[in-house]
């Protein structure tokens, strides 16, 4: 079976096991039988759906990927909790949340998400134009979120930088 990825998903698909694929910014267009993509990637293509954004979901993807495959994973039991403690005190604060990629992360590290009386904001980098008058309203409580575009393409070294974010950011009322 041909398989093609994504450059966001390739290390994915390494630490699954799988050591013949394609790399390949548009999957459509190549011959492989079958794309590992993020799960909101459309493609015509067979897919492997996967999520990317939390250690969880990047453990869980590369178990989807081997399982499928038949490959033996990497193991990375590590990755299921990367920031132990302070989840008591992480409910106490509450974090309005733009985009589905971010309330999984924050989800994950145990805030509050609401949508009004929030003590932050955190949002993706791409929509800083159209929230600019929210953000000015909330001055140095509002998080900026690198998106995919602006992030390293390894899923762990992405996870790690955002989640540092939010922890050194959010974590300022604890």
């Amino acid at each position: 079976m041909k398989i093609v990825t994504t450059p966001l998903c390739r290390e994915v698909v390494e630490m699954a096991g799988v050591s013949n694929f394609m790399v390949s910014e548009t999957p459509d267009y190549t011959d492989a039988d079958l794309a590992v993509v993020l799960s909101e990637t459309n493609t015509e293509k067979p897919a492997l759906k996967i999520k990317l954004n939390t250690f969880t979901q990047i453990k869980n993807s590369i178990d989807r990927v081997a399982e499928k495959m038949g490959t033996s994973p990497v193991i990375l039991d590590s990755l299921v909790e990367v920031f132990p403690g302070k989840i008591e005190e992480r409910k106490k604060i509450k974090v309005k949340v733009y985009s589905n990629f971010l309330k999984d992360i924050v989800m994950d590290m145990g805030f509050a998400m609401v949508e009004t009386e929030a003590d932050f904001m955190v949002y993706p980098d791409y929509i800083h134009d159209e929230i600019s008058e929210e953000i000015r309203d909330m001055g140095d409580r509002a998080v900026e979120i690198p998106s995919h575009k602006n992030v390293p393409t390894n899923p762990l070294e992405r996870a790690q930088l955002r989640y540092n974010i939010l922890e050194k950011r959010l974590c300022t009322k604890l």
